[in-house]
């Protein structure tokens, strides 16, 4: 997920260098590649749970060692771009499955496959100017929600006819949950750990993670949206990626792009929804794919727009 910003490159691989590569990796989630994010995302993920911490660790290290191993692109690389699907990977695993040795293995070998649908990805979407995103995990960790032995999953409850009215407790934790849920977290508190991380390395960026979420938040109110999955954040994780994406990474920000922004993260909420409905009766999950969609179809856009900022020729 390439993302602003300079990386110097290491002289050498020492403990510190693989150190700092495994924070980007993480960081590059929510396409940063500062250590420094990623140190606050790690410690959100293990304020969330343990094990979530510990498998999102493996991942992102198992796609990352695949990757070097394979020859991948050494600047990707230390920029932690073959990282992130990992991470993502080893967390859905856990949460689906549990901790155990087996779940461990799976997670590698997963996260691995990452590393090379990675690389298949960027060569591909490359040629028409758009980035691979999370698209990698989206397949490899859809594959395995589907393929794996599991309780059906519970149909979405229908929208209410009107529009769904939130308390303020519950306000503040959809606010939270929505960038929460960007790792699958669902403690509030690891959200704002999250939006702090951002912060410490972009302050647009967590500006448009946090405009996100009250879009999303806004938007899912006014569709009449289930009170409960609204506050916890399960319609909103990909409009906040789709901000950062679009206002604080792809596009240089202007008014224009602001309001492109709000106008994309508001559409990845009913395609979010939509996506939950389409997947459920085989028990699959839509991840992070509506973000990925509406990033490309936005970004795709672009050239056919004449105003400041949107109209580039391409996304690099």
């Amino acid at each position: 997920m390439p993302a602003a910003g300079q990386v110097v490159r290491p002289r050498g691989w020492t403990p510190a260098v693989f150190g700092q590569i495994q924070l980007r990796g993480i960081a590059q989630v929510a396409l940063s590649p500062s250590p420094w994010t990623g140190l606050f995302f790690t410690v959100a993920l293990f304020a969330g749970s343990w094990r979530i911490g510990v498998y999102g660790l493996l991942g992102a290290a198992a796609s990352t060692g695949a990757a070097a191993v394979l020859g991948a692109d050494r600047d990707g690389l230390v920029k932690g771009l073959e990282g992130y699907c990992g991470c993502l990977t080893g967390i859905a695993v856990v949460v689906r499955l549990g901790a155990s040795w087996r779940t461990a293995v799976l997670a590698v070998l997963a996260a691995a496959v990452c590393s090379v649908l990675s690389a298949a990805a960027g060569r591909l979407l490359g040629r028409v100017g758009l980035p691979a995103l999370t698209a990698p995990f989206c397949l490899v960790a859809g594959a395995l929600a589907i393929a794996l032995p599991t309780a059906p999953a519970a149909a979405p409850p229908l929208p209410t006819a009107g529009a769904t009215t939130l308390s303020v407790a519950e306000l503040g934790h959809a606010f939270c949950n929505n960038i929460g849920q960007v790792f699958l977290l669902d403690k509030w508190y690891a959200g704002l750990i999250l939006l702090a991380g951002l912060l410490v390395a972009s302050r647009t960026a967590a500006v448009a993670a946090a405009c996100g979420s009250v879009v999303a938040t806004l938007t899912a109110c006014a569709m009449g949206l289930p009170a409960d999955r609204i506050t916890e954040g399960l319609y909103g994780y990909n409009a906040v990626l789709v901000a950062i994406a679009l206002a604080a990474t792809f596009l240089t920000l202007t008014p224009w792009t602001a309001g492109y922004a709000t106008l994309a993260a508001a559409a990845s909420v009913p395609f979010t929804a939509a996506w939950q409905t389409f997947d459920q009766p085989s028990g699959g999950s839509p991840f992070t794919w509506p973000f990925v969609v509406t990033t490309w179809l936005f970004l795709a856009a672009g050239p056919a727009l004449d105003r400041p900022g949107i109209s580039i020729e391409k996304a690099t």
